[in-house]
């Protein structure tokens, strides 16, 4: 097990599956104590703790569905008393919004419930999250911000998806200029394809994964570990003069 994130504290949210949960066993095994967030998938948020945990670091699962303010609220309630039990303090160093949703989304098709859902935990989620993590963000930390190659390539079926995507990389801006003389990092992560159950009605089918893998230079399908390992660059000492960038992670798209 790596060492870089010996005693620091991560907040990673919807770790319990994918890129998520990937990134979580990536800062675990990097030395970080990992706050496994989830909505409704308690025995696969456990999962994640215990190969975290077989591998000698720190977890332990969060459990809140998001989609509001008062949901956000109740996450850093829950949040505040498990990192007091443990550390004394509700204080963590590393922030990484990835909780989404993917529905089709078309501006054809998409429905006001489907696009006020994917805004809901896309857009207002992040938003509020970051703004109650400020206060318990140590100087120093990093928030990484898991956007997607969407909002670089046209992807219509997803429209109303790649706009709250879109808004999530403003945020990475704005928040990086604001938290600079706190020697806060921030910055965007752009997943292409990876194979996920989020890409699964794409990639299950054959057409849709030969079509996937062709889009990228390196032909073939991203994997969750390929975007959890540069987001353990953004989320390191070694990243600490990057920040306000959209790190694209997938596998050169479209060049």
């Amino acid at each position: 097990m790596g060492q870089s994130l010996k005693g620091k504290i991560a907040v990673i949210t919807g770790a319990s599956r994918g890129i998520g949960r990937a990134i979580a066993i990536r800062l675990g095994r990097d030395g970080a104590l990992v706050a496994v967030h989830y909505g409704r998938n308690k025995a696969a948020a456990d999962g994640t703790v215990r190969e975290i945990e077989a591998a000698g670091g720190g977890a332990f699962p969060v459990g809140v569905e998001l989609g509001t303010v008062a949901s956000v609220e109740q996450l850093f309630k829950l949040l505040d008393a498990d990192l007091t039990k443990r550390n004394g303090s509700n204080q963590f160093d590393i922030l990484v919004n990835n909780a989404g949703v993917a529905p089709d989304s078309s501006v054809e098709s998409a429905t006001e419930s489907v696009y006020d859902e994917v805004f809901a935990l896309n857009v207002k989620v992040p938003f509020f999250v970051s703004q109650k993590a400020l206060p318990r963000l140590r100087d120093g930390g990093h928030i990484i911000n898991i956007s997607s190659g969407v909002t670089r390539i046209a992807f219509p079926e997803k429209a109303a998806y790649a706009m709250t995507k879109g808004a999530l990389n403003i945020l990475t801006l704005e928040l990086a200029k604001a938290l600079g003389p706190r020697n806060i990092t921030v910055n965007t992560l752009a997943p292409g394809f990876t194979d996920t159950d989020m890409a699964a009605d794409i990639l299950n089918n054959p057409q849709g994964r030969e079509y996937a893998s062709s889009i990228s230079v390196f032909n073939r399908v991203g994997t969750p570990n390929d975007i959890a390992d540069a987001a353990a660059f953004l989320a390191s000492h070694d990243a600490r003069w990057v920040t306000g960038q959209y790190l694209d992670a997938t596998g050169g798209a479209r060049l």
